[in-house]
Order: C-alpha cells, then sequence, then structure tokens
C-alpha cells in the first residue's frame, strides 16, 4: 500500500512530486524517493525516512527536469531496508529507467528465480526490481513492447509508474486492485497519484481513474497522452482502501472516502442493541465511522481519546514491540469525559488484537463503567497478500477465535463487527471489491 505519484510536462517536476507525496504520507513511512528526467539523464534520490527527513530545498532543486515520479515505501515485499527504497532506477541497452510500484506481486520468487538463472544480479529484496530486469532483459525493440511483455509475466496488484528519458508510463493491474488517479495540473502538465488527495494540494483538476487493465503513456513536450488497454478489466478495488488506508478526502473510484466511512459506522448502529452514554472514536481512521454510528443511534459523540500526531501510524510498523510501545505514545483516554460512562468505542478493524486490548485497559484506567466495542468492518480472517502487511494466519486474531473469544481476549463489555455483507451495502453492491481479508476469495491466480 506504498504511495506513487507522477508529475509529466510541469516545470521542476521534482518540487510538484514532493507536494504529491508529501500529501501521500500516510501510505507509507519508511522511505521516500522522487527520480527526475532532465536532457535524457535520470537522477535520484532515496533514503529510509518520511518525506521531510529525505529532501530539502538543496536536493530538491538537484532533480531538474519537467517529468518526474516518486515514491513512499510501505514494505509488503523486500524489508525495510535503505537498499529497498523506490525508485529502483538502472541504466540498460534503451539508455536509462526508473520505477515506483504500489502492490505485491504473488509470484515474485518464481519471476526472480528464473531471472538469476538467466544471470540476472539483484540488489534489493523488492518485487519492484523483477520488473526491472524483465524490461532490461527483453528483445523487443521499444520500451512501450518490452513493458508489455513484461506485465505479461507478473501477476498479483500493481499500479507502476515508469519514468524513461522522455516518457512516464502509468499502468495498473487488469483487477485495479489498488487506486491510481489522473490529474491535470493548473499550469498545464498531468499529475497521476494512487490519491486525489495529493491532485488537492497542488490545485490539479481529477480527469479520471486509471482503468484496471490500462497503460496510459506520456511523452515529454507532448500535451496529449496515449492510452493503451492492455489486459480485459476485472475492476475488484480493495475494501481496506476504503476502511483504514486511503485520507477520508480522498476518492477513490468515484466514492468519498469519508461518506464510505460515516456510512461503515451507520450499518453498525442499525444492528446495534447496547445502550450507551457516549460514542467515542478511536483516533483518527475510526472518526467518520463513530459520527455516523453518534447520529444514527442518536447518542452523543466524544473525541474523549486524544491522539498524538506526532506519532507514525501503528499499523505499519513492522515491530510488534514498536506497535505496543507507540499505542500509549499516541493515544490518551480523557478521565474527565469517560468517568462513570458507558461508551461505544468505533474502531476500523482488527488485526491483531494487541492495540484493541491496550486501548480498552486504558479506557478502564480513566474510569469508563462499560466498554462496548464496534468495529466497522468484517472479521479479518485471512492474510491480505496483495498489499496490507498481514503475512501469516496466525498473526490475525479473528483466524484464531470467534467474536465472543476476541471480546475475552480485548477486556471489553461486549464485540460486534460488520457481516461481509453488510460491508457490500456500505461500499455499492453493484461493484466487486477485493475481500480477500475477510472471506479468503484469492481472485488472482
Amino acid at each position: 500500500m506504498c504511495a506513487i505519484v507522477g508529475i509529466i510536462n510541469q516545470e521542476s517536476a521534482a518540487k510538484s512530486a514532493y507536494y504529491g507525496l508529501f500529501a501521500l504520507q500516510h501510505r507509507g513511512q519508511e522511505a521516500s524517493g522522487i527520480s527526475a528526467s532532465c536532457e535524457h539523464h535520470i537522477s535520484t534520490i532515496k533514503k529510509k525516512g518520511l518525506v521531510t527527513d529525505v529532501f530539502n530545498e538543496e536536493k530538491l532543486n538537484s532533480l531538474k527536469g519537467a517529468m518526474a515520479i516518486g515514491h513512499n515505501r510501505y514494505s509488503t515485499a523486500g524489508k525495510n531496508s535503505g537498499d529497498d527504497a523506490q525508485p529502483v532506477a538502472a541504466k540498460y541497452d534503451l539508455g536509462e529507467i526508473s520505477i515506483v510500484h504500489n502492490g505485491n506481486l504473488i509470484n515474485k520468487n518464481e519471476v526472480r528465480n528464473a531471472l538469476v538463472r538467466d544471470g540476472a544480479i539483484f540488489q534489493s529484496n523488492m518485487d519492484t526490481e523483477n520488473i526491472l530486469h524483465l524490461i532490461a532483459k527483453s528483445t523487443k525493440n521499444t520500451l512501450t513492447d518490452r513493458i508489455i511483455e513484461a506485465l505479461e509475466n507478473i501477476k498479483g496488484a500493481y499500479c507502476l509508474l515508469i519514468l524513461s528519458r522522455s516518457k512516464v508510463f502509468a499502468v495498473r493491474d487488469p483487477y485495479g486492485v489498488r487506486p491510481l488517479s489522473l490529474g491535470r495540473l493548473k499550469n498545464g502538465g498531468y499529475i497521476v497519484a494512487s490519491e486525489t488527495c495529493a491532485f488537492d494540494l497542488l490545485g490539479a483538476k481529477f480527469i479520471r481513474d486509471v482503468r484496471p487493465g490500462e497503460m496510459l503513456i506520456f511523452s515529454e513536450g507532448k500535451d496529449e497522452y496515449k492510452s493503451v488497454q492492455l489486459f480485459t478489466p476485472k475492476p475488484r478495488i480493495c475494501a481496506f482502501e476504503y476502511i483504514y488506508f486511503a485520507r477520508p478526502d480522498s476518492v477513490i473510484e468515484g466514492k468519498n472516502v469519508y461518506d464510505i466511512r460515516k456510512k461503515l459506522g451507520q450499518m453498525l448502529a442499525q444492528k446495534s442493541t447496547c445502550k450507551a452514554d457516549l460514542v467515542i472514536p478511536v483516533p483518527d481512521s475510526g472518526v467518520p465511522a463513530a459520527l455516523g454510528y453518534a447520529k444514527s443511534a442518536g447518542i452523543d459523540f466524544e473525541m474523549a481519546i486524544v491522539r498524538n500526531h506526532y506519532v507514525g501510524r501503528t499499523f505499519i510498523e513492522p515491530s510488534q514491540e514498536i506497535r505496543n510501545l507507540k499505542v500509549k505514545l499516541k493515544l490518551n483516554p480523557m478521565s474527565a469525559v469517560l468517568k462513570g460512562k458507558s461508551v461505544v468505542v468505533i474502531d476500523d478493524s482488527i488485526v491483531r488484537g494487541t492495540t484493541s486490548k491496550r486501548i480498552v485497559e486504558m479506557l478502564r484506567q480513566a474510569g469508563a463503567s462499560k466498554i462496548h466495542m464496534k468495529i466497522a468492518a468484517p472479521e479479518i480472517k485471512f492474510p491480505e497478500i496483495y498489499g496490507i502487511d498481514t503475512p501469516t494466519k496466525e498473526e490475525l486474531i479473528s483466524a484464531q477465535k470467534n467474536v465472543n473469544e476476541v471480546c475475552e481476549f480485548i477486556g471489553a463489555d461486549s464485540l460486534e463487527f460488520l457481516s461481509i455483507d453488510e460491508l457490500k451495502m456500505a461500499l455499492g453492491a453493484q461493484n466487486e471489491y477485493s475481500l480477500v481479508s475477510f472471506d479468503g476469495d484469492y481472485f488472482i491466480k
């Protein structure tokens, strides 16, 4: 679930890419990088850390050119190391190339082993490097044909931006598991980004979503772009984009994320029978669902848990030990609001259960008399292999315990999830979604 941004035919493209990545920092906090093309040469700066840690004015000024691609890393394939930061850039027989990737390739090892047998030497653990080697070893005459051949050999979820010396290619997998949108920059040129919230910061106008299975080709100095439908579209946008990962002010596949999250809360309220004094969210991603719940249930809404915004998102921290510590660093309940009150606590999901357990403990210590935990998503029972960091079934508490057992583990007075059908209803039953975390339907074979 990384962030990718492409800026095409815009003066100082790297600076615009920087602001786009800043808007998309929530999609990855482990590393950041930008490649820019100027006078047929690609320059790249990347390193571990947040966007503001990696770049300054001097570095951005060194990335000259009217075309740039950028990436914020959230590690699912590979390791959390500097070697695995993106973009992945290289020189090959057609010149220079740089790639950024959001998603996960499920046939990574099979492809990599075949490439190694053919003599390829890998510099990182990332599945993205497979694509680079497939392009480099291809015997096709044009980069476009080489990219198409490479895509025919990979399986999984992917949004790609590929920068050559004079072109930018934007590609989305046939299922459109990860979001990718196209916009028009106010001073001319184009932006392609994981989420539309990046457009807002740059004053860009949304044009449309990149279609599943589509490749867009932008050329330096040319105002028009070319669209090629490479694969038959079979749309399955990841439901987790709406539940948790996307920023609430983004629009994904025509649906406002904030509105969807409020609907999820309303669905919870409609099925709930418990009585409570207050509805409180687990900030920040639980806030819209809690607002929807409070309005539908007619119960007062209170921000009774204060979040320290200088601590990163616990879900995407690679170490369980760090996650545990960060719950206390990140969240603090207000005793003055909670003492003696029966509360409904709204969160977006329960993955491992450890965060929920500590939240319940903190609320008890703050004086809450009853704690009813409501989750604005179904139970997560299966690993999501298309780009979320839940690699094994053993880590997922709902795969090991039923609802009552999970409730007992986290220490709540009651626990309720949405059903898969209720989630579909809130998302819009007219579309199909990637629901593998909930139903185990691994549709990419």
